[in-house]
């Protein structure tokens, strides 16, 4: 796959460019629409919580963000890959930290760069404004300054702090380790071990594989000067602790030799292969350089077919992934209101880590990565980013060490109901996305776009391209008009332009208007009429599709969806036990993925009707690994006196009797469905109470149709859709005048379409 280096540099400074700039911002929690509401915020209500914090400064908990607010605090001296590039260069990083900190485990984050490259003048700095905060993250600092900057911090204040650059690293990776060992069958005390680097990520990182177990005799550390020796009078303080008293005093390579694990933290490529091949039985290599490995993945494997590889990387298996561990360290420390990020906090994060790998994937982590069945072994020795499993698996084990170790001042009763909370707190529409995404890119799919004269389509192909999501990118339309196009906007990428108009197709469209015809012409087609519609964008693309040579169509954005299915019906057409086809649009919302139907096919569904579009959502849904809780929606609870809600109660009757086991209910009026705690209490009766709904299913098109235009047009929910329901292959329409987010992410979806349909 090529990436046009200059068109990719451009989109990223758009993206951090566009309004508003940057990739965090401050969003009130309470209400502010009134004036009573701003007298509570501000003055004169506002001077009660200080009374109270002043009387006893542990409530500032209660009554400020404190508890969730963690700093983000570099001077821009180590910044990954850019080196010193001093702090105000680095805040992108830091904005972006925030980010991951925000969307893994619900953390708000102030980014803070100081520009002070003076050790003591920093702390002193950091001193100061430590009592916004719950937490200290501190991000991007050169050694060794970062190790004194660490100590003392951590000595001083009375709040979590870690530099996430050392321990990190040391937590992901010994979690690894531990694993890697068991499988082997050795046992950790007596390995050989080799470290190369000795900046502030090897260091934490070996000093966290003593505590696990690792004899310090049998440990080797490299820096760029060679082995840490004892002669050596260059060596800092964290440098000495590794220093050995061996003789003759050895290199790389001789080191290496019959060592059972090599660390790697400090330039690629300096791992040879036939160190490799001198290394122990079942060697385990950890090449954590970025973003070229101590030694490629794939040569290591060819080399030795026994190693246990991890990586930096995310296109190797083993990903050696801080996102793994500091959003939930720190949400398990800010959660027992923790003193410190002490060494049982970190231990036992490891542990949890290592133990999720040995539990049986949930079967969306098999689907995010394109896997029949992941299990625990050489390829799979740590858990994968995205399972959602890590927050309610790492977080309570810091919480309870801390709460175990002495330094939690708000100690968890309740582990069930603290469980409950941390779901709650995930940023559940940017998983779903980034799910389903990881998912697309496992195996690309050749995805036909109708309307390639349209700048929104051909950029969206180009993002989706670039991004490994579809494999050849097909677009349709008149040749000159697409390539004027794409280069008047600059779009550098690989892409097959297909004009059904032109002479050289003429073969093709002739073969598609026969098949065509021969099925339609009892229903009033003729030749003639065939080859005309063939010659449309529409009719060509969907018969690219029926006829395999590609694996799904898009339509949809220049013209009425109406006009655009119809098209997509003849060619394609329905599943065989599929009666009526139906429109679904997902809702990215915080409180998880929301499915709405119909939305976009059948005016006023009957009774049985309804149902089938209940089902078939639940099929969708189920294929995302989410249980379908679905709620049928009217204008009235439960109370069957009109038509459109004695349609309802008759559709809810007949899922309930063919489908016992299916969560559906109804009929019900929106608010009702969404709020479990109103429906529980005025209807406890309903199988929807403690289950959360997230399939809708609308009385009728009008009702259904309105809604998603209203939810769309508030511009604050990210949307996918209309998904089609109940066709007979890949084929989608969008909306018309889709925005090119929107068509990235159905198309998207198309893929994992085909992905299934494929399997």
């Amino acid at each position: 796959m090529r990436k046009n280096i200059s068109s990719f540099r451009e989109e990223s400074l758009n993206y951090h460019s566009q309004f508003p700039s940057g990739k965090i911002q401050i969003t009130p929690t309470k209400k502010y629409s009134s004036q009573r509401d701003l007298s509570l915020a501000y003055s004169p209500g506002v001077a009660e919580p200080c009374k109270e914090i002043a009387r006893s400064s542990r409530e500032v908990y209660k009554y400020t963000s404190k508890g969730n607010l963690v700093a983000v605090i570099t001077n821009g001296s180590a910044v990954l890959g850019l080196g010193d590039i001093g702090a105000l260069a680095s805040k992108p990083v830091m904005e972006g930290k925030a980010l991951l900190f925000k969307i893994f485990s619900g953390i708000d984050v102030f980014d803070i760069e100081i520009d002070e490259s003076d050790p003591e003048k920093f702390i002193e700095t950091v001193k100061a404004i430590a009592p916004t905060f719950g937490g200290i993250n501190l991000e991007d600092i050169k050694a060794p300054e970062a190790f004194e900057i660490e100590r003392r911090l951590k000595k001083e204040l009375n709040i979590p702090v870690m530099h996430d650059d050392q321990h990190g690293t040391a937590i992901i990776s010994g979690a690894a380790l531990l694993n890697a060992i068991n499988y082997v069958g050795k046992k950790i005390h007596e390995i050989k071990m080799v470290v190369n680097g000795a900046g502030a990520a090897a260091i934490s990182c070996t000093r966290t594989y003593k505590q696990l177990g690792v004899n310090p005799e049998n440990i080797l550390m490299f820096d760029s000067k060679g082995l840490l020796h004892s002669s050596r009078n260059d060596l800092n303080q964290e440098k000495k602790e590794f220093a050995v008293n061996i003789y003759p005093i050895q290199k790389l390579d001789q080191a290496i030799k019959n060592a059972d694990v090599f660390i790697g933290l400090s330039i690629g490529g300096i791992l040879t292969p036939n160190m490799l091949k001198s290394m122990a039985k079942d060697p385990i290599v950890f090449a954590m350089a970025n973003p070229d490995p101590e030694i490629d993945y794939n040569l290591a494997i060819k080399v030795r077919p026994d190693v246990i590889m991890a990586t930096g990387r995310s296109d190797y298996p083993n990903q050696v992934n801080n996102v793994l561990g500091f959003p939930y360290i720190f949400r398990g420390a800010l959660d027992v209101h923790a003193s410190v990020i002490n060494d049982e906090m970190k231990l036992a994060a490891v542990h949890a880590i290592a133990s999720l790998a040995k539990e049986p994937v949930p079967e969306q982590v098999n689907i995010v990565y394109n896997k029949k069945n992941i299990f625990f072994g050489k390829e799979y020795i740590i858990p994968k980013p995205f399972d959602n499993r890590l927050i309610t698996r790492v977080a309570p084990a810091v919480a309870k060490a801390a709460m175990d170790s002495g330094v939690a001042r708000n100690p968890i009763l309740d582990w069930k109901i603290y469980q409950e909370k941390l779901l709650d707190r995930m940023g559940y529409e940017s998983k779903m996305l980034r799910m389903i995404q990881n998912r697309a890119r496992t195996n690309p799919k050749k995805i036909v776009f109708c309307n390639g004269e349209e700048y929104d389509i051909l950029k969206s192909v180009q993002i989706l391209h670039e991004e490994g999501i579809i494999s050849v990118p097909v677009v349709l339309g008149n040749e000159d008009r697409i390539k004027r196009l794409i280069n008047e906007n600059n779009l550098d990428f690989e892409l097959e332009i297909i004009d059904p108009e032109k002479e050289e197709n003429r073969k093709k469209v002739e073969s598609f208007s026969q098949i065509l015809w021969k099925r339609r012409n009892r229903k009033g087609l003729t030749l003639y009429d065939s080859k005309m519609r063939m010659r449309t964008n529409d009719h060509f693309g969907a018969m690219m599709v029926d006829q395999g040579e590609a694996d799904a169509v898009i339509t949809g954005y220049s013209r009425s969806f109406s006009l655009s299915l119809r098209p997509m019906l003849e060619v394609i057409g329905r599943a065989d036990s599929v009666h009526k086809t139906a429109g679904m649009m997902i809702l990215l919302t915080k409180r998880g993925p929301l499915f709405l139907a119909d939305t976009a096919v059948i005016p006023d569904p009957t009774s049985e009707e309804l149902a089938r579009i209940a089902l078939m959502a639940s099929h969708v849904v189920k294929g995302f690994d989410i249980e379908p809780h679905i709620a049928m929606l009217s204008f009235q609870n439960f109370s069957s006196d009109s038509k459109t809600s004695t349609k309802v109660s008759k559709t809810v009757d007949f899922l309930h009797k063919k489908y016992p086991d299916l969560i559906v209910d109804g009929e019900l009026q929106p608010d009702f469905a969404l709020n479990e705690f109103l429906l529980a209490s005025k209807f406890p009766f309903s199988k929807l109470v403690k289950k959360r709904a997230n399939i809708f299913i609308f009385p009728n098109l009008e009702s259904g149709n309105l809604t998603y235009k209203f939810i769309r047009g508030l511009g604050n929910v990210q949307t996918i859709g209309p998904v089609m329901l109940g066709m007979r292959k890949p084929a989608h329409v969008m909306q018309m005048q889709s925005s090119i987010e929107e068509i990235v992410n159905l198309a998207t979806l198309s893929v994992i379409d085909a992905q299934i349909r494929k399997n």
